[in-house]
């Protein structure tokens, strides 16, 4: 006998198990996010010696697509979002794109439904090709207001 979602791929059949067992992986997700910008936060990374630098940047004076990263999260944390942009406006997108896919995981665990992303081969490439669009245009001359 074919199972009841046969017909319909696309429906998920609920998760099973308690509410609290179903939001754990979430809510130690936001836990160790949330300890990671916390120690950013307290440890500033424009204070030199705190951190590494960039092996890229450092050996060859490009900035990767993640420079400025550390110092965005910490503007992120005191709340300047505008230093946070100046930073690393990538960075800044990608946090918010964890917040809303961290707030969709969670609704959709609270109504018993797996987190399925699937990501087509265009929308990778296209994921790709932004970031080396970024990368090289921070490090042009008139990039220069994408530096960290």
């Amino acid at each position: 006998m074919p199972s009841v979602n046969a017909d319909h791929p696309s429906v998920t059949p609920p998760v099973a198990g308690s509410l609290a067992g179903r939001l754990a992986v979430p809510a130690g997700m936001l836990a160790a996010v949330a300890a990671a910008f916390a120690y950013v936060g307290a440890i500033d990374p424009n204070e030199p010696g705190h951190y590494p630098a960039c092996p890229l940047l450092y050996s060859t004076g490009v900035f990767c697509p993640g420079c400025g990263g550390l110092r965005s999260a910490h503007a992120v944390v005191h709340g300047d979002f505008a230093a946070a942009l100046q930073a690393n406006a990538v960075a800044v997108a990608g946090y918010a794109l964890f917040a809303v896919v961290w707030a969709v995981w969670v609704v959709r665990a609270v109504r018993g439904r797996p987190l399925r992303i699937e990501l087509r081969n265009a929308q990778l490439w296209t994921a790709g090709a932004l970031l080396l669009v970024f990368t090289v245009v921070r490090n042009l001359p008139f990039g220069g207001w994408l530096h960290p």
